[in-house]
């Protein structure tokens, strides 16, 4: 090898070598800036129990205030439950919601050195080398990441969504402690039937999966690419940002600046002379598209989710998206029509179809109580003004104690509805959002119809009642028939008297009980006069055991009649 080729060799390995020793270099200065806390270690059962203990839970409980700075010491994944449940006004008191919504903007952020470092670690290149401008000052700081404004070299504003260090293999750690208590609590809860008040072990499951993918921007990128391509028809009508590929990974995600304000802001809207009509008929205009024509949709719609930019709304932050099926989205508007026409056998027909059945469901008697939710939604205030979000709320709790579980794309879809309600109610107060969504559904039926097929479905179904109307004397003959001959055989199913049939069953069989003891010791009564061996104290053995067996019984059935009394 000549000394020129063996001196561009050495040479390439020199460049090698630094580029190595740059990249150690910047995960030391990661390491280096992470707050030891956060360190990236796995911490025990007793760290946990200790940041409960310092709140002092087992006092008083928890103040809506204590909940949160709880949730926030305990680390982004609890900051995430907190989130979560910010929006279940259901299940928690709304002074407590209030305080979580806080988890949504007011976390701790991390300092600007760790951001940076994270920066330059993804990218390979000095934060000098990607901006010509970058604010160390967060412009919001969530559980798993913050973002920061900064200007490209090109003079293209963008936000960059930086991910805080050891979070993925925190939340990791998090999650598996959280599944064994989830399953200790799970066993804790199980009925005298065998199965679960509350499957918490799923709910968590759902929740880890959920956070893997917001861990990974990559998705959140391409879930925003598809949203843009699908669901944004005029960026002047409403928008959402653009992606900077070159300049996003797993743990960096960069996009186009929207120079605006929350939605929020009412206040500053009315001030500079926007329309709030226009704006909230493009968001339900919007969302509406998004569930039914390209059954992808927005799964986060908070206030802080949507910007108004020049009289503009933007959608932004897709780390949550919803996806619905072909089959769901004509389910849901089977539903929506049933409601419409207050058809509750139909509704409750849709329904079923949609859920996931756990256990016996007594649909006579579920139909009543649908029936009655119906009532007061409708009767109360029209159709026009019904509160959707409440409603279906409501319906979500009924199927629960019917053994009717719906799936996690209605879930979702259901959540994210009564967010955007809420965010409408704040901000226009006078649209509605199942008015639009009656509208849009009865637009999207009148131009799925097709008369020339329709009529000749007609057609058939007419031929083939003709058929079978020649055929019914010959069928009433072949009936009568079998009745004649004794080969008729007649099968009934009752139906909504299942809870009646256990009780009658379970009475039968304490009778039976009872008899059964009374005769067993009216036998071994019997048998005592007699001078059957062996024998203890001058009792035949056999009549003793026939007394012991029979009073055992007698004790067991009176216990079971009274526990069934209560």
């Amino acid at each position: 090898m000549s000394e020129e080729g063996s001196a561009v060799k050495n040479e390439n390995s020199q460049d090698k070598e630094k580029e190595k020793a740059v990249k150690v270099k910047k995960e030391r200065r990661v390491r280096a800036s992470e707050p030891k806390e956060n360190g990236g270690h796995k911490r025990s059962s007793a760290e946990i129990f200790g940041i409960f203990a310092r709140h002092n839970f087992y006092i008083d409980g928890f103040t809506p205030k204590e909940l949160r700075t709880t949730l926030e010491d305990l680390g982004p994944t609890y900051v995430k439950i907190g989130q979560i449940m910010s929006g279940r006004a259901d299940i928690l008191p709304e002074s407590y919601c209030r305080e979580l919504e806080k988890l949504r903007s007011d976390v701790k952020p991390m300092d600007a050195a760790t951001a940076r470092a994270v920066i330059e670690q993804e990218t390979g290149k000095s934060i000098d080398e990607i901006f010509s401008e970058f604010s160390d000052e967060p412009l919001g700081s969530a559980s798993i990441a913050q973002a920061h404004f900064g200007v490209l070299r090109d003079g293209t504003k963008v936000v960059t969504k930086v991910q805080r260090p050891y979070v993925a293999e925190q939340m990791r750690s998090d999650f598996i402690f959280l599944k064994k208590i989830a399953s200790v609590v799970n066993v804790a809860s199980e009925t005298e039937d065998g199965s679960n008040l509350i499957d918490l072990r799923s709910v968590i499951d759902e929740l880890e999966k959920v956070t893997e993918e917001e861990l990974d921007f990559r998705i959140e990128a391409e879930n925003t690419r598809q949203f843009r391509k699908n669901c944004i028809t005029d960026d002047r009508v409403i928008s959402c940002p653009r992606i900077i590929d070159e300049l996003t990974s797993e743990k960096l995600l960069t996009m186009t600046y929207i120079d605006g304000y929350s939605i929020a802001d009412r206040a500053r809207v009315e001030r500079e002379g926007y329309d709030r009509t226009a704006i909230g008929r493009a968001l339900i205009e919007s969302y509406m598209h998004q569930v039914l024509d390209v059954r992808v949709f927005h799964g986060d719609p908070h206030q802080g989710n949507i910007m108004i930019c020049h009289g503009v709304p933007y959608w932004i932050d897709f780390g949550m998206i919803g996806r619905l099926s072909e089959q769901s989205v004509n389910v849901i508007q089977e539903m929506l029509m049933s409601l419409i026409q207050k058809d509750i056998e139909s509704l409750t027909n849709s329904v079923l179809s949609l859920g996931v059945i756990t256990g016996k469901v007594n649909k006579t008697k579920l139909m009543e109580d649908v029936d009655a939710l119906i009532d007061r939604y409708v009767t109360i205030q029209n159709l026009t003004n019904i509160d959707l979000g409440a409603l279906l709320t409501d319906m979500k709790s009924l199927l629960a104690e019917y053994n009717v579980t719906m799936p996690g794309e209605f879930t979702m879809l259901m959540r994210s509805l009564v967010t955007l309600q809420g965010v409408l109610k704040e901000f226009c107060p006078e649209l509605n959002l199942f008015d639009f969504l009656k509208r849009k559904m009865l637009r999207r039926m009148r131009e799925s119809f097709d008369f020339k097929e329709k009529a000749l479905s007609a057609l058939e179904s007419l031929a083939a009642t003709s058929v079978r109307a020649v055929k019914l004397p010959e069928m009433l003959l072949e009936l009568l028939r079998n009745f004649s001959k004794g080969r008729m055989k007649v099968n009934f199913e009752l139906t909504g008297y299942e809870e009646l049939l256990q009780k009658f069953n379970s009475t039968v069989r304490n009778v039976m009980l009872a008899v059964f003891s009374c005769v067993l010791f009216m036998g071994s009564c019997t048998l005592c006069t007699t001078n059957m061996q062996p024998q203890v104290k001058g009792i035949p053995l056999l009549a003793l055991f026939g007394f012991i067996a029979s009073i055992s019984i007698a004790i067991y059935t009176i216990r079971n009649m009274a526990k069934k009394k209560q």
